[in-house]
């Protein structure tokens, strides 16, 4: 039998981080004997806590250790972090650590070093004093890589015990009204963010066209609630469709009836914006003079489009380079406070990816799977509103005038 002692500090009972730590050295079937646990005596206070773990080899002692470092558990008495340098351009070495989307410390030189630009699925630099998350493809031959678990700690987020968590089923009673409540707890949040200078970014699919909510979206632009649009070829395509034909996918918004060769409007949309030479271009010609990117242009909103295999076209603005289209996303989502995902199930999972756990993720969708898919990729702050993502739109914008 192997045995090591590690340590854990924070809000660890009202997290309920405490019982998941006990429940996963059980489940791993290894023992624990509690040496210490301090409870923290007011809201603010931490609890901490020291306690000996007991397994049956090495190797799985060190896979436990791996699957308690996402609570916050490190080992006593650590070490300082074990650093190699990268061997090559575009890899890490084998045993590198593999960061999560909480706030994450390397320790360097007998003191505790937060790591820059925290996500996760990272390896960790070290330059110095100075650790940063870096993606695999960016590591060049000779950096510092932070191995093994040794000398790192993770401080999970606090669970607010305040935070709301909304599961509106679209067949419930008196679902408006639920829906209603998430609302304003989401404008609320909102309001305060803007107040204080902070920036929201919102994540956005075509389905917010089809729904009938790009007016409701446009009022949130003229607004000021939208500092950053994330999204695909197709919201760009379709916003711009209806602008100019009326229709999204060929349906007339107006009536819901299918227009006769309506099928053609989104390629028409597209060879508008191709010939004038894109979308600025086109709103400062009057081509296009209605619509999401119209408001996008004309409030000095950034928008990132990311486009992908199935794209007709594509507009002249999206990017087709997937790791560029990445890296403009992560820059972009750098100091933002607050992300409100709306049908995009992809681009929305690509995005959590990309943020700390500190990040508010708002998101909506009419499929329950969808906010459960993100929080099981590890966006476990997500907080979900199953709703159709119009009515969502209508009601936001309704509460922020």
């Amino acid at each position: 039998m192997v045995t090591e002692t590690v340590e854990a500090e924070g809000h660890l009972i009202d997290s309920g981080n405490l019982q998941s730590i006990l429940t996963t050295i059980v489940e791993h079937g290894a023992e624990y004997e509690i040496l210490r646990l301090d409870v923290g005596r007011t809201n603010e206070a931490p609890s901490k806590l020291a306690i000996k773990l007991i397994a049956e080899t090495d190797d799985s002692l060190q896979a436990l250790l791996s699957k308690l470092s996402v609570f916050g558990c490190y080992v006593k008495g650590t070490p300082p972090a074990a650093l190699r340098a990268a061997d090559m351009d575009g890899a890490a070495p084998e045993d590198f650590y593999s960061t999560t989307n909480h706030r994450t410390s390397v320790y360097l030189d007998g003191r505790w070093v937060v790591a820059d630009h925290q996500r996760m699925d990272a390896a960790i630099i070290v330059e110095g004093m100075t650790a940063t998350c870096r993606k695999l493809r960016d590591i060049r031959k000779g950096d510092l890589v932070v191995c093994g678990l040794q000398g790192v700690r993770v401080q999970p987020e606090l669970q607010s015990r305040d935070k709301p968590t909304f599961g509106f089923m679209s067949n419930e009673v008196s679902s408006e009204r639920r829906v209603e409540t998430a609302v304003g707890r989401v404008a609320d949040t909102m309001r305060r963010v803007k107040a204080r200078g902070g920036r929201i970014a919102f994540v956005a699919g075509p389905v917010v066209v089809h729904t009938g909510g790009s007016e409701y979206f446009c009022e949130l632009v003229r607004l000021g609630y939208v500092n950053l649009l994330l999204s695909g070829n197709a919201l760009a395509v379709h916003d711009i469709e209806v602008a100019l034909s009326g229709t999204s996918l060929g349906i007339d918004l107006s009536s819901g009836a299918p227009v006769e060769h309506g099928h053609r409007n989104h390629m028409r949309a597209i060879n508008a914006i191709r010939r004038a030479g894109g979308i600025a271009n086109a709103v400062e010609a009057g081509v296009l003079t209605r619509g999401i990117m119209h408001a996008c242009h004309t409030q000095g909103v950034p928008y990132i489009l990311a486009g992908s295999i199935r794209d007709d076209g594509p507009l002249p603005e999206t990017m087709m380079d997937l790791a560029a289209a990445q890296d403009a996303y992560a820059k972009a989502l750098d100091g933002i406070e607050v992300v409100v995902m709306l049908s995009s199930m992809l681009h929305s999972i690509g995005v959590g990816n990309m943020l700390p756990s500190w990040v508010m993720v708002v998101c909506v969708d009419i499929n329950p799977a969808v906010v459960t898919k993100l929080a099981d990729r590890g966006s476990t702050q997500t907080v979900g509103v199953v709703t159709d993502v119009g009515l969502f739109l209508h009601q936001l914008a309704t509460a922020l005038r």
